[in-house]
């Protein structure tokens, strides 16, 4: 074998010129070339993102993190109830509600002398030591219930929540709602005044939650 005619291992044999004028001659010559260049592009295309992609996963930038803190949902969002008086009222906690199972002395302190006859306080009393006239709020948003005037407990408002939920206002004065009206917390519903079954207690409000229409200590869900 002559040298010339030895060929390197691996090497592709040469194409005669002959052979290249007749496949430029096929019509499906160029369209061929075309579509595989084209395919090409796009394999070199899409390998290009997906190391791109690959790069920002690894690198540090703090968007994942972003992310998740704008997509978690906020805890606790739940209205609470709060207080039915305002904190510039000066109007403070004057009896709160009696308690089975308390000590005799804060038994004592939670009744109500009337007609004789003690009875068990039933809520949280509020009163200014001036004893003057302050405003009272709604102490969560929901459906007015009832307004009415009681010979003994006075002027009446019941709204009601959720969750089974009403909350009580007596011994009103200037009652500024009526049956059907929607509050929002902390909206003035009426002011403090008097009645006869607290009669020394003065001007006050009285204070009363109910859940599923039994009557229960209001420091179980004011602002819990």
């Amino acid at each position: 074998m002559k040298p010339e005619d030895r060929k390197p291992t691996g090497s592709v044999e040469k194409i005669p010129r002959l052979k290249w004028k007749r496949l430029l001659a096929k019509k499906w010559f160029f369209p061929a070339v075309y579509l595989a260049a084209a395919a090409l592009i796009l394999s070199l295309v899409w390998w290009y993102q997906n190391t791109q992609d690959l790069d920002v996963t690894k690198t540090n930038t703090g968007l994942e993190e972003l992310i998740q803190e704008e997509t978690v949902p906020t805890e606790n969002t739940a209205e609470k109830m709060k207080l039915p008086v305002a904190d510039d009222s000066q109007a403070e906690q004057a009896m709160g509600f009696y308690q089975e199972a308390g000590s005799e002395k804060s038994k004592e302190a939670s009744l109500v002398q009337y007609d004789n006859s003690f009875w068990p306080h039933s809520g949280y009393d509020f009163a200014r030591k001036d004893g003057k006239a302050f405003d009272v709020n709604a102490a969560m948003s929901g459906k007015v219930l009832r307004v009415e005037e009681n010979p003994l407990t006075g002027h009446l408002v019941e709204i009601k929540h959720k969750d089974g939920l009403v909350t009580v206002y007596q011994s009103l004065s200037q009652v500024g709602v009526k049956a059907g009206d929607t509050v929002d917390q902390g909206d003035k519903i009426a002011e403090a005044g008097r009645n006869k079954f607290e009669k020394e207690a003065g001007v006050h409000l009285h204070f009363e939650v109910r859940k599923d229409n039994k009557t229960v200590d209001p420091g179980r869900y004011v602002n819990q």
